[in-house]
């Protein structure tokens, strides 16, 4: 095993191990501070359905078409013609996602309805529940372009910035749990605005890194 695999293969490890710890600390704050309820209930399904459209726009089969056609290009051809694959692509992949996005704010009732339509019958738990995933469903677009950028910065041989993000999402989850959620009328309320947050700043550090 060469070195640059061995190199890559320790800091993806040692970044997957401080998220894996990082998130079974997330879960117990969660616990501890909300508990299990109608409000907890409603955030996880919230969170859910970005993450469930991150796994097909981030994860699918758009990242096993793209890697192999990038990294041709980056063996194959000059540099100006990889720049104008990854901005097209770029454009494209980010139009696409917004208007999800903005599909998914509008249709945000309907979704919960069909993700959860247990809820239906608890109009309370519905509304929270509608009102969370306003919030936390730009998460899609702002983590399928962290993914995308990430898919590049991989080809290039830079696994540590890709590996780290998932370590951004617990540690402002966390954040938002412990000095934020005391400051809402309903604290649950913050870990949507955390995900917001977290998703903003994983495509901020990913675009830096990037450049």
């Amino acid at each position: 095993m060469s070195r640059a695999l061995l190199k890559s293969t320790g800091v993806v490890s040692a970044m997957t191990f401080i998220s894996r710890i990082l998130g079974f600390l997330r879960d117990m704050v969660f616990a501890q501070i909300f508990g299990a309820g109608v409000a907890t209930d409603a955030f996880f399904v919230a969170f859910k359905i970005p993450n469930f459209m991150r796994r097909l726009f981030a994860e699918g089969a758009f990242s096993l078409a793209f890697v192999p056609v990038f990294t041709e290009y980056k063996s194959a051809r000059d540099k100006s013609e990889l720049n104008e694959l990854a901005a097209r692509v770029a454009g494209t992949l980010g139009g696409v996602l917004l208007g999800v996005t903005i599909v998914g704010e509008l249709a945000a009732p309907a979704l919960i309805a069909v993700f959860a339509p247990g809820f239906l019958d608890e109009p309370e738990r519905y509304r929270l529940a509608t009102q969370m995933l306003h919030l936390t469903f730009p998460y899609l677009l702002f983590i399928s372009l962290t993914a995308f950028a990430g898919a590049m910065l991989n080809s290039f041989g830079r696994f540590a910035l890709p590996a780290f993000t998932p370590v951004l999402l617990n540690v402002v989850l966390i954040g938002a749990a412990l000095l934020v959620a005391p400051q809402f009328e309903q604290p649950i309320v913050a870990l949507a605005w955390g995900v917001f947050v977290a998703g903003v700043v994983r495509q901020v550090e990913a675009n830096r890194f990037e450049q």
